[in-house]
């Protein structure tokens, strides 16, 4: 079995969540040396490639979130490249950082999804503001939750109570994106699944409950210590539990990804469980949930992160 010695890991980035993938990158680099293995960080810049050509690392573990990190354009570079990564491969990421694209393929598979439209922003100027907007309010209904297409963090993301707060909710959007998201918003537990795959086939992990002081789980609650109270496993009673490990493993196959994935679930009121989204390269911060199901599953932060780094060595 090959021994693995030297790890980069890729954080940083130009999206907006580049403070976000630094402590992801540091807490990563941190679990892996307090094993032994030697670590190194590097941001996706102009110095990657010579640094890949040159001493190559055994493995690259991207810890890049948002744009370039989650979309498969750095992971078309490493497979250039031929470096092994930890993650999965670039068509996957593509498809799962489209969330209309991720939603209809995960929905193709009997998982229920939020009533939605995807509507760019010349369409608003292009048939008028109003009238599209009436016509969304009409066939969705009221309230609403807007979000870029692409993207993470809760950047760009709002949630609308009434007509009027519509359309200030959608230019906070276009200023992560050109297209807008526009579902129905289902009042219920928000939870978070993370799904690994460490050679015998994707299990899920305890679903994590997310609770905002504020009850919005926007960039502030997501990051700030003490804004957000998690509970890990979730208050959910043991046939929505596994509901919710179903979506997420449903969800990581449909899209074909590989070692690592969290999706984004919300159980209604009804206690049927309904998929939001899926996460390529999931927050590895302290507020992060992927970790917190990681130490609910009884599993070591730093062993996870070594046997995810391994499986991609023996892979490449």
């Amino acid at each position: 079995m090959a021994d693995l010695d030297r790890v980069l890991v890729l954080a940083g980035g130009m999206s907006p969540e580049h403070e976000v993938s630094l402590r992801s990158g540091r807490r990563v680099a941190e679990a892996l040396r307090r094993l032994g293995i030697e670590v190194q960080i590097a941001d996706a810049g102009s110095g990657l490639l010579g640094r890949l050509a040159g001493d190559s690392p055994q493995v690259v573990f991207p810890v890049l979130h948002g744009a370039s990190g989650e979309d498969g354009s750095i992971r078309e570079i490493l497979e250039l490249s031929g470096v092994p990564y930890v993650g999965a491969r670039p068509q996957a990421c593509r498809a799962a950082f489209a969330k209309p694209i991720a939603k209809a393929l995960v929905a193709e598979r009997g998982i229920a999804v939020p009533r939605g439209v995807a509507l760019p922003k010349s369409i608003f100027h292009d048939l008028g503001a109003p009238a599209v907007l009436e016509r969304v309010v009409d066939a969705l209904g009221l309230p609403l939750f807007v979000k870029p297409d692409q993207g993470g963090s809760a950047f760009g993301a709002t949630a609308v109570n009434t007509a009027q707060e519509l359309s200030a909710a959608l230019v906070s959007c276009f200023a992560y994106s050109d297209t807008a998201l526009i579902e129905e918003r289902v009042d219920g537990t928000e939870i978070a699944v993370g799904v690994l795959d460490l050679g015998e086939g994707p299990f899920a992990l305890p679903a994590v409950e997310i609770v905002p002081d504020g009850g919005v789980y926007d960039y502030s609650a997501r990051y700030t210590a003490g804004r957000t109270e998690f509970f890990s496993p979730a208050r959910l009673g043991e046939e929505v539990a596994a509901a919710a490990a179903e979506a997420a493993i449903t969800a990581h196959r449909a899209l074909g990804l590989r070692d690592v994935s969290r999706t984004d679930l919300i159980v209604g009121a009804d206690g049927r469980v309904r998929f939001l989204e899926v996460n390529v390269a999931p927050g590895m911060t302290d507020t992060s949930t992927l970790p917190l199901a990681v130490q609910a599953a009884d599993l070591d932060f730093a062993v996870v992160c070594r046997e995810l780094a391994h499986r991609a060595l023996l892979r490449g």
